[in-house]
């Protein structure tokens, strides 16, 4: 029973990892398609990339808009 457990607890993290990961693509797409100058660009994607949780936060409340 532990092992069933175990399994799907797996599967519903992998779940949520895989959801994460789409809506920081979502992110960069968007951020990449704004009309914000290159470096701001350049500045948002690599705050989603390397920090996702709080770049998702901030670029929530003050990323460019489309």
């Amino acid at each position: 029973m532990d092992s069933l457990f175990s399994s799907l607890g797996n599967v519903f993290g992998g779940l949520l990892s895989l959801i994460w990961l789409i809506i920081v693509i979502l992110a960069i797409i968007s951020v990449s398609k704004s009309g914000a100058g290159t470096f701001a660009k350049v500045f948002w994607i690599i705050l989603l990339v390397f920090f996702p949780l709080v770049g998702l936060i901030i670029w929530y409340l003050f990323g460019p808009r489309s």
